[in-house]
């Protein structure tokens, strides 16, 4: 029996933190077209902001407003828009040699009734908040996720170590990329949270866990976690979506 979800809500916030000079993450979403998502760019001067509008704009871009008559699952579609934002943001970069190199990561959310999606490259996370317990969708792309995998690092030896920031999957640094793609089935009252790691490489999840809980608006949770992120000390740019499942 499919579960009785009807509706998606959802609202972001997004900010520099405290140390960096810019915000080189971008968001966006759809509730309509039942599409989110987050990006964490990287690269010289601006090339990191550049990157991750540009996965941004071309994933909503391909995935809004699609035309009723496409048979389509939003699911392949989906991992058909990751591959031309990798596109887009690799020619970028070829035509301009200043842009050599940037890149940036990505995770993003589709849902279509109870039916839910999520694609992620690089270590910009989804979790999901199921009555009060919270659980990592996604797995890290990062060189210290994989020595934990390997059991040659504790996580409390990832956390504070000087590779943490090694990523080993990003959009737009190669020609082609193959997102991971996790299928779940929504429950109303579900709370899916996206989010760059500067949330993450701040707050432990025990912390994101207990602030989710508090019944606020989605708008007034997301600015609780930045505000807390930047409390912890805000050393990269931080963005939180949160999606609700709602009956």
């Amino acid at each position: 029996m499919a579960t009785a979800v009807v509706r998606y809500t959802a609202a972001a916030v997004t900010d520099r933190g405290r140390k960096r000079p810019s915000n080189e993450d971008a968001f966006g979403f759809s509730v309509e077209s039942g599409v989110y998502i987050v990006c964490d760019g990287m690269g010289g001067a601006a090339a990191g902001e550049i990157a991750s509008t540009l996965a941004v704009d071309e994933f909503l871009r391909l995935l809004t407003n699609r035309n009723p008559e496409n048979t389509t699952p939003l699911a392949d579609a989906a991992q058909s828009a990751i591959c031309a934002a990798n596109e887009a943001i690799f020619s970028r970069a070829q035509r301009n040699h200043r842009l050599s190199g940037m890149g940036t990561t990505l995770v993003a959310l589709a849902t279509c009734e109870h039916h839910v999606w999520v694609l992620n490259i690089g270590d910009s996370r989804c979790y999901r908040l199921r009555q009060g317990r919270l659980e990592q969708v996604t797995s890290d792309h990062s060189l210290v996720e994989e020595q934990v995998r390997m059991g040659r690092m504790t996580p409390r030896e990832a956390l504070h170590s000087p590779l943490k920031n090694v990523i080993t999957r990003a959009l737009g640094t190669q020609s082609q990329v193959t997102p991971d793609v996790f299928e779940l089935e929504a429950e109303p009252g579900d709370l899916f949270l996206l989010c760059s790691d500067g949330l993450t490489r701040e707050l432990p999840d025990s912390a994101i866990q207990t602030l989710l809980n508090d019944a606020l608006p989605l708008e007034a949770l997301s600015a609780r976690l930045v505000d807390a992120a930047k409390k912890a000390g805000g050393h990269d740019n931080i963005t939180c979506l949160l999606v609700r499942a709602e009956a």
